[in-house]
Order: C-alpha cells, then sequence, then structure tokens
C-alpha cells in the first residue's frame, strides 16, 4: 500500500507541475471575460419658453447671468454591470472614459442659426485620469438629433477583418494574432503546405482568387493578412435632445436612455486566482513537502524494523526448538563466510569432484607437506635441545 500511495504522489506531483506550468502560460496571455458596458445618454432643457410660462417668469432673458437664455445640456455616462463572478471579487470600479478610445457627437443643427460648431470630438490623452462620463452645452430652443460615435478602446487591438477574407475564414472581427491563427488553421486543415518545402503555401482557388497568386511563403502570411485588416466599426447611438415638454406615462419628464453593449475585459479575478495558486507553489512550500517526505520515509523504515521484529519473535512463538535450531544454522553460515573471507570454498565446490582436479590442488598439496616438513623440523629441533 505504501508503494501505491508513493505512485500515487509521483503521479500527484507531475501533474501539478504540468498545472503550475499552464497557470504560468495563461497569466503570461490575456485572459478576457465578456461583459456589459451600460452607457445612459440623458439631457435636460432650461430657459425654454414653456418652462418660463410654467413658472411665471419674465419672458426677457438675462444675458449678464443667462438666466432665462434658452439652452440645453447632454450627458453620456456609462458604468459596467456587475456580474455574479465580480460580485465576489469586487475591485475598484472602472470609469467609464477607461473602455473608450474617441468619442465624437454630431448635432443635426442648423448652422447659419448656431454659430457654435456641431461636431465635438474626445480623443484620450495619455496622461489624463479616467472620468465617469461627458457633457455637452448649447443654447437653443429648437430639437435637434445628436448621433454619438464611440471608439472602444480594446487590449490587444482588435480588428475588422475584410468581407473577402471574412467569408473565408469565418471570422468577422479579431485581434490580429487571432486572425493569423485561423489563417494558419485554415492552410493545415487544407494541406496547403508544399510536400517537398515546408516553407511554400500552395494557395486554394479562394485564396488564388483574393491575393492573386498561386503560392506564398510562409513568413509572408502575416504581411499578407495585414493587408486585409480595417478598423472596428464603432458603436453609434442615436439620441433626440427634445426641447420641448415631454412627459411619460407617470407624468414625469423623461429625457434619458440606456444601451448596452457587450466588451472583453481582463479577467482580473481569475488572474488574482491563479497567482494565489501560483505563490502556494512557491520554494518554500517545496522545501516543507520534502521535509515532510524525508520524515515519511525514516517512518517507513521504522514500520519496516518493527515488522522484522514482530516476525522473528512471532516465529519463535510458534516453534522455540525449530526456530532455535533454524537461527543456530543462519548464524554458522554468517560466521562461517566472516571468517573464510573471500579465500573460504564454498559449500556447492565442495560437492564436485573435478573441482579437486584443477591446478590449485597441487600447489596446495604442495605447501600443506611444505609446512608439515617444516614443523616437523621445528619440533626436533626443541626436542634436541632439551636433551642436552
Amino acid at each position: 500500500m505504501y508503494q501505491d500511495l508513493l505512485d500515487m504522489e509521483r503521479k500527484l506531483d507531475w501533474t501539478m507541475m504540468r498545472k503550475r506550468i499552464e497557470i504560468q502560460e495563461a497569466l503570461a496571455k490575456p485572459i478576457k471575460v465578456t461583459r456589459t458596458l451600460r452607457v445612459f445618454v440623458s439631457h435636460t432643457v432650461s430657459g425654454q419658453p414653456w418652462q418660463i410660462a410654467n413658472a411665471g417668469l419674465s419672458d426677457a432673458p438675462d444675458f449678464t447671468t443667462g438666466q432665462g437664455i434658452p439652452a440645453w445640456k447632454m450627458k453620456v455616462e456609462g458604468r459596467l454591470l456587475d456580474s455574479n463572478v465580480s460580485r465576489l471579487n469586487k475591485g475598484p470600479p472602472r470609469k467609464f472614459s477607461s473602455f473608450l478610445k474617441s468619442m465624437i457627437i454630431e448635432l443635426d443643427r442648423d448652422t447659419s442659426l448656431y454659430p457654435e460648431s456641431n461636431i465635438i470630438e474626445w480623443h484620450r490623452p495619455p496622461n489624463q485620469p479616467p472620468q465617469d462620463g461627458f457633457e455637452i452645452s448649447r443654447r437653443g430652443d429648437v430639437s435637434t438629433q445628436a448621433r454619438i460615435i464611440l471608439h472602444l478602446e480594446q487590449i490587444p487591438e482588435r480588428f475588422k477583418v475584410a468581407p473577402e477574407l471574412a467569408n473565408i475564414l469565418q471570422i468577422r472581427e479579431e485581434s490580429r494574432v487571432g486572425v493569423i491563427t485561423s489563417m494558419w488553421n485554415y492552410i493545415k486543415v487544407n494541406g496547403l503546405q508544399d510536400k517537398g518545402d515546408r516553407r511554400i503555401i500552395r494557395l486554394d482557388d479562394k485564396l488564388r482568387a483574393l491575393f492573386g497568386t498561386d503560392s506564398v511563403l510562409f513568413h509572408h502570411i502575416a504581411e499578407i493578412v495585414n493587408r486585409f485588416l480595417l478598423p472596428p466599426d464603432p458603436i453609434v447611438i442615436h439620441h433626440a435632445i427634445r426641447t420641448d415638454e415631454l412627459e411619460d406615462e407617470d407624468g414625469r419628464t423623461s429625457r434619458m436612455q440606456a444601451f448596452d453593449i457587450d466588451i472583453d475585459i481582463d479577467d482580473h479575478g481569475l488572474k488574482s486566482k491563479m497567482s494565489s495558486v501560483l505563490i502556494s507553489l512557491t520554494p518554500e512550500a517545496g522545501k516543507n513537502i520534502a521535509a515532510l517526505d524525508d520524515e515519511i520515509a525514516q517512518l517507513a523504515q521504522s514500520i519496516r524494523n518493527a515488522k522484522l521484529k514482530r516476525d522473528f519473535l512471532q516465529s519463535f512463538v510458534k516453534d522455540p526448538r525449530a526456530f532455535i535450531h533454524t537461527w543456530v544454522a543462519s548464524q554458522a553460515r554468517d560466521l562461517d563466510v566472516i571468517l573464510s573471507g573471500e579465500r573460504g570454498v564454498r559449500e556447492e565446490d565442495l560437492r564436485r569432484s573435478d573441482f579437486f582436479k584443477l591446478p590449485w590442488v597441487e600447489e596446495a598439496v604442495a605447501v600443506h607437506e611444505g609446512m608439515r616438513v617444516a614443523g616437523a623440523l621445528t619440533h626436533l629441533q626443541g626436542g634436541g635441545s632439551s636433551g642436552h
């Protein structure tokens, strides 16, 4: 069972290492989630004839204070709607202008009556802090139409794919890398790479008609795709600026509209969770795991030693006589091996008759006889000395 646990641990370590690498690679790439940006367009009016009449004020405008001069104000605001996931990962809300690259407002007014420009443009400066909305003020008592054009800020930058290429790749809007990836997938699926030279792409009928050539080199794919990338279509909102008295069904003045726009933003909640997982797998945690592995190995060795001791004693309890004979024989064999060393003769060699016909036998007999004669001479010399 312990070995099974070790095998399982090795598989778990391998899986965790693979997941860690996958998380690191994912963090290096933009992680997007689709959210809803709600845009509010509203306007208020002041100094309109119907307002002056209802308030019982004088019709004469005050040009010093601006009181009584017909005018209106339009506000364009927005906020990101909360999702179930974003509520759990609540952070500081992003301001409306941070979602925009630029905004253009076109007013449909008679330029001969109103000298102010009918086109208002805003382009995000590099160092300007974001803001919650925009406000435009104009003088006038005539209702007009406003056309609001929003260019969204998207990272990485997205492009509109030209219709002729979009019909082939089945994508309408994507990042530059996404379009090149789709193009490469189309080449692989249709087997357009040359069999002999993999750098050459043999175009099929659709791409040949589009690119005007029979083949292209692989490293020219990105350059060719760039020709078919266009700026994405902006978000266009139409708003009627009514200067007359307008009431809704409840009798209240109603001058606001709301529009929902789906946008792709960075999933900071998921990124923070993935970062937390990586932090938990720090080298310090690896040291703790290694220390626990050493402790487990020591405990396992203690268990094995205890089992050997238990088996030893249990064998003695079952049959003491047979156990002692077996143990003494085992100790005798060990002692014989220890005392004989490498020069000892193995028991299986003693059973072989041809073993004693080898050349070493004559040498051994000569040595033995020499030692015997030397011993006898020593004994005789010792006896002679004692006789004198």
